[in-house]
């Protein structure tokens, strides 16, 4: 073998231990435990599953496919809605406002859930305020069971088709909807012919990506379900009542549903629409009638605010004095001791302290990993082992946190490699290890994508120039891939701040996260304090955003100078 073929083979050899052992092993070890029954290899796992005398299994996963169905289509309406409003119609203040509008997906799960209830939920504030008004017996217009999973889910996930569909709007051939209007089409038929087909990569992959997310929901279910079972509830409780068996057999058929629309979304949506055309197109806007317009923007600015409200009201709550929030519809006495206390006894921020440091550890590892992984799926030179790479090396990012979770704790409650790895349940560490598995996918495809759109001459020059690998990569890589190393750098440390999915599983009470944290004060009806926690979290994750822009911008500045 030449030497170039070693050397091609040697991050191959440095990355496949580190994603066997806490990738592949663990999803075999799911694999195995599922098809164990007393102690004997069996399929009465599954079986169960798809047993109709099990009515809380199938109730999951009908109730489970069902809220994500529906997730896909209420999140896509209102998503389309808000994007056309903000891309094809001119009113003040519409960038800020449509900044605005990617606000939920900068939320943590959890406290994005939490703040909803305080709003929407039975007690809260819009349901109590409606029944002391109209001096009903009971709330009002409260949100609760699948109803209030369905509206957290597309307050949350709406996001996505506004992020795909706005691009796709930005970018209409105004000579199309010319051509279309110039036939006689009205503005529905235009939008039907034209639009929607231009529209349908990113509709595609917006679907794929919030049925994932809706199939691995977690909090939302925790918190509005009531008595309804869902797919990753049950793997919850099946894993508390100590029977890891069922419990590894339906974290597969999870993990099986996710994969599928997974593979859905990275290997490409259908194209959309193409027109041919010389030089730069101008951006297309679809006439609508005056009245129609006023209605649409009027209609979308209520959105916004009622989207808002969440985030309003868990900055207000956190200054509620505890215990002044019972009858009322909103609490009756206010506060800072619930900010106070905090400085007064550093001991409540270890919550916060331990999800930063472990955000970190998350983050070091998903960039030395993500990194390397990057520039191996970057550097296949056939496009289908290029595709099939980015597959393998990303697959956790399909995977729900539960069954991360559950995968974990079957694959380290032993040692293994005869004491080389040793037990990792019940420590610290379990924990970081789990939001890398689940966050350097997003370092691996931003910084592929970035090596991918490299001039390849520019690492010829410097080879030809007499600079050495190091050298090159110092001088020509790094700089090239940098802004995707800060976008899916701080997206890692953001999610693994914010994760509780995972962690619910895995802490232990001296590693808690602030996650955690926040649901056990809650469960005590520290309603302030619980809010206080949540708005620390929020201004540390909004910070990390600006640093984000910061670094981008003074990148771009200084590739400019360059």
């Amino acid at each position: 073998m030449s030497r170039h073929s070693l050397r091609a083979l040697l991050p191959w050899a440095a990355l496949a231990p580190v994603f066997a052992l806490v990738v592949l092993y663990p999803m075999c070890a799911t694999i195995v435990q599922s098809l164990h029954a007393g102690g004997a290899l069996s399929l009465a796992n599954y079986r169960a599953l798809v047993d109709p005398a099990d009515r809380a299994n199938m109730e999951a996963v009908g109730n489970s496919l069902t809220v994500s169905l529906l997730s896909v289509l209420l999140s896509g309406a209102l998503g389309l809605f808000l994007a056309f409003v903000f891309t094809q119609f001119r009113f003040p203040l519409r960038g800020v406002l449509g900044r605005l509008a990617v606000l939920p997906v900068a939320l943590p799960p959890l406290v994005g859930v939490i703040a909803f209830l305080f709003v929407f939920g039975e007690t809260g504030i819009i349901p109590r305020g409606l029944q002391l008004l109209t001096g009903s017996s009971s709330a009002m217009l409260a949100a609760g069971g699948v109803s209030g999973i369905l509206l957290v889910h597309v307050y949350s996930f709406h996001v996505y088709f506004y992020l795909f569909a706005s691009a796709g709007l930005r970018s209409l051939d105004a000579s199309a909807l010319e051509a279309a209007e110039g036939l006689g089409g009205g503005s529905w038929r235009t939008f039907r012919s034209v639009v929607l087909p231009a529209l349908r990569p990113g509709l595609v992959a917006a679907s794929a990506l919030t049925f994932m997310s809706s199939m691995a929901s977690f909090t939302a279910p925790l918190l509005f379900a009531g008595g309804k079972h869902f797919l990753t509830l049950e793997i919850y409780s099946t894993k508390l009542n100590g029977d890891l068996d069922l419990a590894a057999a339906q974290s597969v058929l999870l993990t099986c549903v996710s994969l599928l629309f997974y593979l859905l979304l990275t290997l490409g949506p259908p194209r959309g629409a193409a027109y041919a055309g010389k030089g730069v197109r101008p951006p297309g806007v679809l006439r609508t009638g005056p009245l129609a317009r006023r209605l649409m923007v009027a209609s979308a600015l209520l959105v916004l605010a009622l989207e808002m409200l969440p985030v309003l009201a868990i900055v207000a709550l956190s200054f509620a004095r505890e215990g002044s929030w019972t009858t009322g519809w909103i609490p009756s006495s206010w506060t800072g001791a619930n900010y106070a206390a905090f400085v007064e006894d550093p001991g409540l921020l270890i919550p916060l302290g331990n999800s930063l440091v472990m955000a970190l550890i998350a983050l070091a590892a998903s960039l030395l990993f993500g990194v390397a992984a990057a520039a191996l799926v970057a550097g296949r030179k056939n496009r289908i082992a290029r595709a099939w790479s980015n597959i393998l090396l990303t697959m956790p990012y399909a995977v729900p946190g539960t069954v991360v979770a559950v995968s974990l704790i079957l694959a380290f409650n032993r040692e293994l490699l005869a004491g080389v790895v040793p037990v990792l349940v019940g420590t610290f560490w379990i924990l970081p290890l789990a939001y890398f598995v689940r966050e350097y996918p997003v370092v691996v495809r931003s910084v592929a994508a970035a090596l991918e759109g490299m001039d390849p001459t520019l690492m010829e020059a410097a080879a030809g120039l007499g600079a050495g690998a190091t050298r090159r990569f110092r001088f020509v890589t790094l700089p090239a891939i940098l802004p995707a190393l800060v976008s899916g750098g701080v997206l890692v440390l953001i999610a693994s701040l914010g994760e509780f999915v995972s962690s619910i599983l895995l802490y232990t009470y001296a590693s808690r996260p602030v996650s955690v944290e926040i649901l056990a004060q809650l469960r005590l009806f520290n309603i302030g304090t619980a809010s206080a926690e949540a708005v620390m979290l929020m201004g540390i994750i909004l910070i990390l955003l600006r640093v984000q822009g910061g670094l981008l911008a003074y990148d771009r500045r200084f590739s400019y100078v360059l």
